[in-house]
């Protein structure tokens, strides 16, 4: 998988969702929904800049088995950051049940990423 393009393209998506709730959503939102929307966008900035290492040290080290953290890190940032955005625009409350597993997902992709970069 293309995982540098990947964290690249989850970074340009960070900006812009970050840039659109501090102007398109900034008269829309409470406090607590800004909040929300902020955590949402600096979450998916966090999961795509470890994705983008991950892809620059899959490239340098080839063989040395970094896919499982890529694919933990990508889906647990786009739950984590899907839920808590979904919950910033009054979504239903439930998903916050949801949230924690792409948090712990994102753990697990940095974890295992520790552990395959010791591994070479």
């Amino acid at each position: 998988m293309p995982w540098t393009a990947i964290g690249a393209l989850g970074c340009a998506l960070a900006v812009a969702a970050g840039a659109f709730g501090a102007h398109g959503l900034a008269a829309r939102l409470d406090a607590r929904g800004l909040e929300l929307w902020e955590t949402a966008a600096r979450y998916l900035m966090y999961g795509s800049l470890g994705t983008t290492l991950i892809g620059i040290s899959a490239q340098l080290r080839p063989a040395t088995g970094f896919e499982r953290s890529a694919v933990c890190l990508v889906v647990g940032t786009l739950i984590f950051s899907m839920t808590v955005a979904v919950l910033a625009l009054g979504g239903p409350r439930w998903l916050g049940a949801v949230t924690p597993l792409g948090g712990l997902l994102m753990i697990v992709g940095f974890l295992l990423f520790s552990w395959r970069a010791l591994s070479v």
